[in-house]
């Protein structure tokens, strides 16, 4: 019997994630049908309740994933730690755990680049959701230290002290910001409007690696300055996408499916479009 699984957002339309665990259920063998499903915005609740009548488990996307935080009755440490949850999965007794797969999908994807966090100087740009997700992986990598840097600091300082037993954090507004950085991520959607958060150019070394949690076509307007600043890294958010995908698929399934050929099709997809 095929197992329904599905992706809940507003919009929806444009999600890769159907491509993505349709890849992964035929690379692993594994009998499962998902699917994208638009919720009206004041629907999510009854829509997970529906859903959960004969599916096993679900993706959460924008702007659904604070109110899949409160309909989960388990959470996952880093889910807690989060504030939001972007998987959530039936369990035999009928409960609802809820995890984010974020942060993780964001840390493999660096480490599949190459790119190591263990006692590096961090750089994180913006305070909102989509950093609050990935902060707890980061500092499980035992980073040397991790600066949050926000235009509203008070943001920024919450999530440090939020996450200050998980290792060393701290906040900073842009101007406070000092000497270079062995990997700067950016966490805000401001390359989707073509801006560049204010970043001395100081930050950037030979040495940076510079990760956009964004993507597109092109070099998102973020990671194009860091190249011109002299990065010598550069890698946008294509790779998370796949690697939180990756990550929801084995906690659904309990085997990790392969994801460098997904990522390149997906890059290679994104590249012809027009």
């Amino acid at each position: 019997m095929t197992d329904l699984y599905a992706v809940m957002g507003n919009p929806i339309k444009h999600s890769k994630s159907p491509s993505i665990h349709a890849q992964f259920a035929e690379q692993t063998g594994q009998d499962v049908m998902y699917t994208a499903m638009m919720v009206p915005i004041d629907g999510f609740e009854q829509a997970v309740k529906d859903f959960f009548k004969g599916g096993k488990g679900l993706n959460v996307t924008v702007p659904f994933k604070e109110e899949a935080y409160t309909l989960a009755t388990q959470l996952t440490p880093r889910a807690a730690k989060a504030g939001a949850v972007n998987t959530l999965k039936l369990l035999e007794n009928g409960d609802i755990l809820g995890d984010n797969t974020d942060g993780e999908g964001m840390v493999q994807d660096l480490l599949n680049q190459g790119v190591t966090l263990h006692g590096k100087r961090i750089l994180v740009v913006g305070a909102g959701g989509a950093v609050r997700g990935v902060l707890q992986p980061v500092l499980a990598q035992l980073p040397s230290e991790v600066v949050i840097v926000n235009r509203t600091v008070e943001k920024a300082e919450a999530l440090a002290q939020l996450f200050q037993t998980e290792g060393p954090i701290l906040a900073a507004q842009f101007s406070e910001i000092t000497g270079t950085f062995d990997v700067v991520i950016n966490g805000t959607s401001a390359s989707l409007n073509g801006e560049v958060p204010p970043i001395p150019a100081s930050v950037i070394g030979p040495h940076t690696s510079v990760y956009d949690m964004m993507y597109a076509k092109e070099p998102t307007a973020f990671l194009s300055w860091a190249a011109e600043q002299g990065a010598g890294n550069v890698i946008d958010g294509l790779g998370m996408l796949v690697q939180q995908a990756a990550v929801s698929f084995e906690l659904w399934r309990g085997v990790k499916p392969a994801t460098e050929d997904v990522h390149d099709k997906l890059r290679a997809l994104l590249n012809s479009t027009p």
